[in-house]
């Protein structure tokens, strides 16, 4: 038996490792002034946050129809692989797990499909682990577990540049709830079982920083680590030489996907952690 993982754009696994572990991953939807793009394909990150803060409607995302999913399947069963493990987005926050589930019901080959409750790479960690699994031959109910324990550890913590966008998309309650006057603070989120929880606020930029890295300290021992940002290469580069322990001492530094960028905002910096 040979085990396929697939996931969804909104991991944020990099091409090449994407490549190397063969992992399949389907593009999320954007819709820009119009115009509907792929997400990884058509619209570069850097030229999407670069325009981001003049548009004066906020880009909507959609996920791919479980059609796209079902063609993907197809596809890989062609291949010869025979059963998938299908990873996506927090289902609490996109429609992207439901879609997913309703494709596989088509099929009467084995599709797990998992609700990872996280997003970026505290979705993409359990993917970029399951195809480690699967690399070692490991059964597939061992590759499950395995997925299982990298959602349990994984922390993922982010520093938002401003409440803009997080308060203008309304997808989280209490951003909702925040005042105008507060849109200059700058939130610090913390993402877990599929909800965006208010961590503080920062009312400086190097405060929040600090924040960040200290929270990295004191987790102990790491098995991955990821910094992400939206369109801030530099502050990246510099959170790692600055915070990344020892035992890994080069990172992934990842330009987070417009899905979720679109929600955030640009010039975010945060970490995604799996705890040894």
């Amino acid at each position: 038996m040979s085990t396929a993982i697939v996931t969804d754009s909104t991991s944020d696994i990099p091409a090449d490792l994407r490549e190397e572990l063969s992992i399949f991953q389907i593009p999320v939807d954007l819709t820009l002034e119009d115009k509907t793009y792929q997400d990884g394909f058509d619209l570069s990150r850097n030229d999407f946050y670069t325009r981001l803060p003049t548009l004066k409607k906020l880009p909507t995302t959609a996920a791919p129809s479980s059609g796209r999913f079902q063609r993907l399947y197809e596809q890989i069963f062609d291949e010869g692989y025979t059963d998938i493990i299908s990873i996506h987005a927090a289902s609490a926050l996109s429609g992207i797990y439901n879609a997913a589930r309703l494709a596989s019901l088509e099929f009467k080959q084995i599709i797990k499909v998992v609700d990872s409750e996280q997003l970026s790479l505290g979705l993409g960690f359990q993917a970029i682990h399951a195809a480690k699994m699967v690399q070692q031959k490991l059964p597939l109910n061992k590759v499950l577990d395995a997925i299982q324990s990298v959602k349990n550890s994984v922390i993922v913590f982010a520093l938002l540049d401003t409440f803009e966008y997080i308060h203008r998309s309304g997808r989280v309650s209490w951003a909702k709830a925040r005042l105008g006057s507060l849109l200059n603070i700058k939130p610090i989120v913390e993402l877990k079982n599929g909800q965006v929880l208010n961590r503080g606020l920062a009312r400086t930029r190097s405060k929040g920083i600090q924040f960040l890295g200290d929270s990295i300290r004191k987790l102990g021992a790491l098995e991955y680590l990821s910094v992400m940002h939206t369109n801030a290469l530099e502050t990246g580069k510099r959170f790692i030489e600055e915070f990344s322990p020892p035992e890994i001492p080069e990172p992934l530094l990842v330009n987070v996907t417009t899905i979720i960028g679109t929600h955030v905002g640009p010039n975010g910096i945060g970490f995604a952690a799996v705890v040894k």
